[in-house]
């Protein structure tokens, strides 16, 4: 077996107003997955997610990522390696033309010249908009900002895309264009988000997370076709779509 890209043991998170977020989470994610995190509000995914890319650091418990362990000392490495695509793409891009904006956290790791170059304008093809590259951000629609948002954290050539609820505020058309994306990237993808059908069609596991522990996890078609557990999670496909258990 493959050492994962994320593992967690035994995590557990309590916010300063006595909040517990996390319950005893264990979790493994492994080298190419693409991986649905579903739950309804107040779940424990965001918090989850923030322990990934350490803004929130362990209480009780263990991450890793591709075996590096979370810890202080660690944790400028484990930011590199996991990307976080945030659902409002304008909390991502701040500089003037959407190149710089790719560019930015390369040159922060030392890349200039020809290596820069070349990092930014992989990125920019890999979801599409190297046309793109001499506009300004706030010019573009919401899905090409989010595209721009994506190549910005591919630049980073992280281990692991976490996206946070990917297909929001998204028009049918750009919905259908992202999903092409991501689904032609070669890097293991975390998504969390309340939109079943597109966790059914873009991801073949999925995990349920309630009241900060984990409740199910496998197959996706599984997981969705189980109203029992579907209805004890506060999950809802939408109206009139309705899958047989396998």
């Amino acid at each position: 077996m493959s050492t994962p890209t994320i593992a967690v043991e035994g995590l557990s998170y309590r916010y300063p107003d006595g909040t517990e977020a996390l319950r005893g989470i264990d979790l493994h994610i492994h080298p190419g997955e693409r991986v649905a995190l579903l739950g309804p509000n107040g779940a424990g995914k965001t918090t989850l997610v923030l322990h990934m890319n350490g803004i929130h650091m362990p209480q009780t418990g263990t991450v890793a990522v591709s075996g590096l362990a979370l810890t202080r000392d660690s944790v400028m490495e484990i930011r590199r390696r996991v990307g976080v695509v945030f659902q409002d793409p304008d909390d991502q891009l701040f500089m003037p033309t959407v190149w710089e904006d790719v560019a930015f956290g390369p040159q922060n790791l030392g890349l200039t010249g020809d290596a820069l170059r070349e990092r930014v304008e992989r990125a920019l093809e890999a979801v599409e908009v190297a046309d793109l590259a001499e506009r300004p951000p706030n010019h573009l629609s919401f899905g090409q900002k989010r595209r721009v948002a994506i190549a910005g954290t591919l630049a980073m050539e992280p281990e692991i895309l976490v996206f946070d609820e990917p297909t929001s505020n998204l028009d049918p058309a750009s919905r259908r264009e992202l999903t092409a994306i991501l689904q032609s990237l070669d890097i293991t993808q975390l998504i969390v988000t309340h939109d079943l059908p597109y966790a059914l069609e873009l991801c073949p596991r999925a995990i349920v997370i309630d009241q900060g522990r984990i409740v199910a996890d496998g197959r996706t078609h599984d997981l969705l076709a189980d109203e029992e557990l579907m209805h004890g999670h506060r999950l809802e496909l939408p109206y009139g779509y309705r899958l047989d258990p396998a």
